[in-house]
């Protein structure tokens, strides 16, 4: 009779969880999977092993990779525990940024001297340094090629296999002066473009395929981050705080949505499967909204308001959120949520 009892006791509180998961995560068969009760709590920083500006990050598929802007190197951590595991720094170029994984290594682009560097994924040996004029903090792989902004209104497109140049390309139209964010949608290449004077900006929609222009589309101020959610185009814009969503297949503009206005800064972007998240830097918060209706679903703070979120990643299971070490701050970390 007791242990009869106890089945029943047992099943009544797996029901009462079930009832409460589906309440507080209807929408997300992941976090239920993974037990994760509270989508956007932090579950870990981690500080060890990072430069003071681990501002950009990659997933390797097992790895979180962080550019360390400021001690020219990238760090490699176990996505599941933060662990380092062996060797896991990697000097690169100057001034590292904008990372990309190919299936088998990461390339990272270096800001400060022009370059991009080839890392095998593995054992953090650098297979190759390929010089592009004018590479900013981006880059993306569409499968055979990589694509780096380079200089003035263009992207070049480099062989994966051998870093040989195949070509460069108009990225977008000439009151742009700056292609910054890149984001690959299947079969075209998606490029931010921002002015220097604060007026709006536009992304620039590029076939992979021969490198042609198929149209560019009006965004907000500043256009930073890219980011594909299978469907759509999300693009953060820094100077008036909002995220523009726009149709994929054909660069309308499905709403604009505010995290915070100008103030806020708004930076990295990156889609989980459900929901797009932002970076905030001014405030230090990450925002969540749904990708299928832009609704916010929660902002959260990540450590003191001082704190500069910047880069943001999905490995599957959690966001990870980059943040640099300024005069303010005793050490630059990772937040994993």
């Amino acid at each position: 009779m007791k242990s009869r009892s106890i089945r029943i006791a047992g099943v009544v509180a797996v029901v009462l969880l079930a009832l409460q998961v589906w309440a507080q995560s209807p929408n997300n068969p992941l976090d239920i999977a993974l037990l994760a009760w509270y989508p956007g709590n932090i579950s870990a920083l981690f500080t060890a092993n990072l430069g003071p500006d681990p501002d950009f990050l990659a997933f390797d598929g097992a790895n979180m990779w962080f550019a360390n802007l400021g001690s020219d190197t990238v760090t490699k951590l176990r996505a599941s525990d933060g662990a380092c595991v062996g060797t896991c720094i990697f000097t690169v170029g100057n001034g590292p940024c904008g990372m990309a994984y190919d299936g088998a290594s990461m390339w990272v682009v270096n800001g400060q001297d022009s370059t991009v560097t080839k890392v095998r994924a593995s054992d953090g040996a650098t297979l190759g340094v390929f010089a592009i004029a004018g590479a900013s903090c981006s880059v993306a792989f569409d499968g055979a090629h990589i694509w780096v902004p380079s200089g003035s209104n263009t992207v070049t497109e480099l062989q994966a296999t051998t870093g040989a140049v195949v070509g460069t390309y108009a990225a977008g139209p000439s009151g742009n002066p700056y292609a910054g964010g890149l984001a690959f949608d299947g079969a075209n290449l998606w490029v931010s473009n921002h002015n220097t004077n604060l007026t709006p900006g536009t992304v620039s929609k590029i076939r992979v395929s021969d490198g042609t222009m198929l149209g560019t589309f009006p965004v907000g101020v500043s256009p930073f981050d890219v980011a594909f959610d299978g469907a759509n185009i999300w693009v953060s814009n820094v100077d008036d705080g909002i995220l523009t969503k726009l149709l994929a297949s054909t660069g309308a503009i499905l709403g604009t949505y505010s995290v915070g206005g100008p103030s806020v800064n708004a930076a990295g972007v990156a889609f989980d499967g459900t929901y797009i998240w932002v970076a905030n830097q001014t405030p230090s918060t990450v925002t969540k909204l749904q990708a299928s209706t832009g609704a916010i679903v929660g902002v959260f703070q990540l450590g003191p308001s001082t704190n500069t979120p910047f880069g943001v990643a999905f490995d599957g299971a959690n966001i990870w959120v980059g943040y640099g070490q300024g005069s303010h701050l005793p050490a630059a970390g990772a937040y994993k949520l």
